[in-house]
């Protein structure tokens, strides 16, 4: 068995998959996810606009960026991450790359994204 077909094994038999409906850079999403403290479980959310997917197969990756105030937060989730119980779309973005890095240094009105 070659490595990348052990690889392929690994990946369907231990990782399960989670379905979200589909999204895209610029979209504004609101994701859900487990916080495991001490004993005790939450769910928590984190809304805020999707600036990039970048990765294939189970090990996909997106990026979600927002404003706390003055200061812009990050937080990068992994597609099959078992503690993300569900994403939800809360409006599609119209841009025109699938990485909007640019994004990070606009301030204000600037800043919006138009609607789809």
């Amino acid at each position: 068995m070659s490595k990348d077909n052990f690889v392929k094994y690994i990946e369907e038999k231990c990782i399960q998959k989670n379905h979200f409906p589909p999204f895209s850079s610029g979209d504004t999403i609101t994701v859900f996810f487990e916080i495991k403290e001490g004993e005790k479980k939450r769910i928590q959310s984190f809304k805020g606009v999707v600036i990039k997917r970048q990765g294939k197969g189970l090990t996909k990756t997106f990026t979600v960026r927002k404003m706390s105030g003055e200061i812009g937060i990050e937080r990068i989730f992994i597609f099959n991450q078992p503690s993300i119980k569900s994403v939800v779309i809360n409006k599609k973005g119209k841009v025109r790359k699938s990485k909007i890095y640019y994004f990070r240094f606009l301030r204000g009105k600037k800043a919006r994204v138009k609607s789809r």
